[in-house]
């Protein structure tokens, strides 16, 4: 599985660099936003990062299922063994606010084996997370463990020559006290009551905030303990993270059902997780 999978790695890596090559050139420019129908905020780095990344990934020949692409018909997608699943900019957000926390966020999935039905059929099996301002890169595959590289487009090789010079996760640090990651555009009572509950548990509780998908990294490297969200989220949102969580040791779980999140669900919107 591990030989089978760095060739797809290596195309999601490619995939995610060229989206950030596009994300950047909007970036230093005066660019302007819309509001989707969903009243989340829309720009042209989403829409030149998701052209960016389809092109790139076309060559692996598996569908993909982007937040910015069209609506894929329930029946078809369902019907997926292996797909891509992409968001081009999460954080668009932070993006308009230009604080640099916002990622390319590509995951491939796979059927996972348990009975389809509401809850979803699949599961992220390899995860590709760049952060264009920083040139930081975030990636795993099944079997193969979770890695973090800066100055990642400088670096040569595929995945497997990656690994060998980036940091394994989770690595070391030192923290005297509970470390909770909190959203920084999305609070909610109820994270609130996470909080006072870990602080019953722990005592001293220290809290940071971020924006996009680097909460689930800073989960899955090990600089916090816990990302608890009750607020919505989509599958692309959460998809490549939770792959590198996943192989950092780490687990996303839906606070639904008790288990792991599953995905290609007939509703895209995710359940509330903790990653731990």
């Amino acid at each position: 599985m591990q030989h089978e999978l760095l060739p797809l790695v290596n195309a999601a890596i490619n995939a995610a660099f060229a989206a950030g090559r596009e994300i950047l050139d909007v970036y230093g420019t005066e660019f302007g936003s819309e509001q989707k129908a969903d009243k989340s905020p829309l720009t042209e780095a989403d829409k030149r990062a998701h052209a960016a990344i389809v092109s790139s990934l076309a060559m692996t020949g598996l569908p993909v299922l982007s937040e910015e692409g069209k609506e894929s018909v329930l029946a078809e997608r369902q019907g997926w063994d292996r797909y891509w699943l992409v968001d081009p900019l999460d954080g668009t957000k932070e993006f308009i606010k230009r604080n640099g926390e916002f990622t390319v966020n590509i995951a491939l999935m796979e059927r996972d084996g348990q009975p389809a039905g509401a809850l979803g059929s699949a599961m992220p099996i390899a995860g590709v997370l760049y952060v264009p301002v920083k040139d930081i890169l975030y990636f795993s595959w099944l079997g193969g463990g979770a890695y973090r590289q800066s100055a990642a487009t400088h670096a040569q090789g595929g995945a497997y020559e990656r690994a060998l010079s980036a940091e394994r996760l989770p690595v070391h640090h030192p923290r005297s006290a509970f470390t909770i990651v909190a959203s920084r555009s999305h609070p909610s009572p109820e994270t609130e009551a996470y909080i006072a509950r870990m602080e019953q548990e722990h005592g001293a509780v220290a809290l940071t905030s971020l924006g996009s998908a680097l909460k689930i990294c800073l989960v899955a490297e090990g600089a916090a303990d816990a990302y608890p969200r009750y607020a919505p989220t989509m599958e692309w949102d959460t998809a490549a993270g939770h792959a590198i969580a996943n192989e950092a040791g780490k687990q996303l779980i839906d606070i639904t059902t008790g288990a792991p999140m599953r995905y290609n669900k007939a509703s895209l919107v995710n359940n509330w997780f903790i990653v731990n």
